[in-house]
């Protein structure tokens, strides 16, 4: 039933909100910020955490962005103001890949996300939530943000900026937007462009979460609790997991099984892949926001580091990062070609392919935490050539 509760009575947006115990974020008022499209987003905030301390010199800085659906809980325990573990333990952390014995490790929720950044769930200059008025954002809005966080937190230039995804897409835009803040990249499972494929997908989630008559055209945040645009946003999620996982690996784990006691045949039940779908859908509207899911959509459908700058090839060879561009062999919403795209054009000597083998898909970036981690230390201790800085 369209906007009516779901199982666990969800809150009407799994947002963080002003009241709710702040966890670990920290938080940095940016300003008034600009954005591409033409106007200004007035009083941008942004959460982040930290880990490690940074250098006297400032040279042990390392950036991690968050793909769509995470935010800046990169590596650290549950508890009050992080509903779950971190998302990213096996990589971020002591003794691990990126070492926070060794590095300072920044990681920002995204601008238009919802877990402490500005975005629809926030309030606006009048007191009452963004809601319908936040506008579009691009994913170099996005960056602009975090150069200001940067510029807050006194850092010149970061020996690592790393993500995947949207947080990928954040990474290259900044190779290519910040070519002499940035001494190395790695840009996972994303690609220079969205792809008329995955604008489609993304499509198709947006349309689902607008056609819900809990999202009220995207001002539902002052509903009553239990109340909101629930069934769309789980079904974007639906779609959504299904392009994150492969083929293959959705055939092995369940094939055409039914879900324990329950039988499918007759329209009674379901499949067991269907309750693993309905499961990632129910936990999702628990701990986020669909104003969010269609800002945060909309900008990685606008993702194009060649816009305004003659093409992907002229905007590629601007950066002056050493940067390692990470595909998984059995993604198939960003397929190999797109990382290899990237590294044709980089500078000579600046790219480096790495392909990723799994049968997790998309989401193998988040679960072959060993052999990406692996990349990202090689990444971390090999030295990067010395070019001129501009000015």
């Amino acid at each position: 039933m369209t906007g009516a509760p779901v199982h666990g009575a969800a809150p009407v947006t799994g947002a963080w909100r002003e009241g709710h115990p702040l966890g670990d974020r920290r938080f940095a008022d940016v300003g008034d910020l600009h954005l591409e499209t033409g106007g200004v987003l007035p009083g941008v905030r942004i959460a982040y955490e930290t880990w490690g301390r940074l250098s006297p010199a400032g040279d042990n800085a390392v950036l991690v962005l968050h793909a769509l659906t995470g935010d800046s809980h990169v590596t650290g325990p549950p508890g009050e103001g992080h509903p779950s573990a971190g998302w990213w333990e096996g990589v971020v952390g002591p003794g691990r890949p990126i070492d926070t014995n060794r590095w300072f490790v920044v990681a920002p929720n995204v601008l238009g996300g919802c877990q402490g950044s500005t975005g629809p769930a926030s309030r606006g200059p009048d007191g009452r939530p963004w809601g319908s008025r936040f506008p579009f954002l691009t994913i170099r809005d996005q960056v602009a943000a975090e150069v200001r966080l940067a510029d807050a937190l006194g850092i010149r230039s970061w020996a690592l900026v790393v993500g995947g995804s949207m947080g990928g897409m954040r990474a290259l835009e900044w190779a290519v937007g910040e070519p002499d803040r940035v001494e190395r990249a790695a840009v996972l499972c994303a690609g220079a462009a969205a792809s008329a494929d995955q604008i489609a997908w993304a499509h198709a989630q947006l349309t689902a979460i607008r056609a819900d008559p809990g999202f009220a055209g995207g001002d539902y945040y002052e509903a009553p609790p239990g109340h909101g645009p629930h069934t769309g946003l789980g079904i974007a999620r639906r779609i959504a997991h299904t392009t994150y996982r492969s083929a293959s690996e959705l055939d092995t784990r369940f094939g055409r099984a039914a879900q324990a006691g329950e039988q499918p045949l007759g329209g009674g039940g379901r499949y067991a892949v269907e309750s693993y779908l309905d499961h990632h859908a129910d936990k999702l509207v628990h701990r986020f926001d669909a104003g969010s899911y269609v800002v945060l959509t909309q900008a990685m459908s606008s993702h194009d580091v060649g816009r305004g700058r003659g093409g992907i090839a002229a905007a590629l060879a601007r950066v002056r990062a050493r940067t390692v561009v990470v595909a998984v062999d059995s993604d198939r919403l960003y397929p190999v070609r797109h990382a290899e795209e990237i590294v044709e054009h980089l500078p000579p000597g600046r790219g480096v392919l790495e392909v990723v083998s799994s049968a997790h898909g998309h989401d193998g970036f988040l679960v072959e935490t060993g052999a990406v981690g692996g990349l990202l230390r090689r990444a971390l201790t090999t030295p990067v050539p010395v070019v001129a800085r501009a000015g």
